[in-house]
């Protein structure tokens, strides 16, 4: 019988996914085990400032549809969604100011992943805050509202694990189920940046560093 304690062996589990670094599972696409989770506590003091200034709030999709999310925005526009649409505005609508800029460690993290993932030149100019609480999910939806497709979406996970959903250029085709932890990145961009994506309802659970929540980083060239 094994004595190794079990937070050991979740230690080890770990390491071995950050030891295999790059995670190639579509074209234009690649998971980063681990890549964020060194950075992850700074990471998540900048969120904390950044929604002091601008808070999480609940949106609802153009059909009066009320997201299971809370979000908040950094950067030169922020995303909203009320019944106008989904678009990205310059200035918060709730407080008539512009939105906090993207912190530094936030840009050169993203740069950083973007560059390993085979996308050298990537200028985000706006980052997307989502707060999950469990039961909170994403439906299969495309990015379409920034206005440089040759640009990647690079989305960074903290907290709770959750399971990412990956699918093809239209809704029906079946998506891939890709599991992912505290300080796993994901890349797409290229023949892979319209598919469709979402994010299963994320399970109860408690984070050190998060509590009961997972907080989602997504960088994107939106202006």
């Amino acid at each position: 019988m094994s004595t190794t304690p079990t937070y050991a062996v979740a230690d080890l589990f770990r390491e071995q996914r950050r030891a295999d670094a790059l995670e190639r599972f579509a074209p234009g696409a690649a998971l980063l085990p681990g890549f964020a989770e060194d950075a992850s506590a700074v990471l998540l003091d900048d969120v904390q400032v950044i929604a002091a200034l601008v808070p999480f709030r609940g949106m609802t999709t153009p059909g009066g549809h009320a997201m299971s999310v809370t979000t908040t925005s950094c950067g030169n526009g922020g995303w909203v969604s009320d019944k106008s649409g989904y678009r990205y505005v310059r200035v918060d609508p709730q407080t008539g100011r512009p939105w906090p800029p993207i912190p530094e460690l936030f840009l050169d993290l993203a740069q950083r992943a973007a560059s390993k993932a085979g996308f050298p030149v990537f200028a985000p100019d706006a980052c997307l805050i989502n707060r999950y609480e469990p039961g909170a999910k994403m439906s299969l939806h495309q990015d379409r509202n920034e206005r440089d497709y040759s640009q990647p979406i690079v989305s960074v996970s903290l907290g709770l694990p959750a399971v990412f959903l990956f699918g093809g250029l239209t809704r029906s085709e079946r998506p891939r189920r890709l599991p992912l932890e505290h300080g796993d990145v994901v890349v797409w961009g290229g023949p892979s940046r319209m598919v469709f994506h979402g994010v299963e309802p994320v399970m109860q659970g408690q984070h050190p560093l998060t509590g009961a929540c997972r907080i989602n980083l997504t960088f994107r060239k939106a202006l």
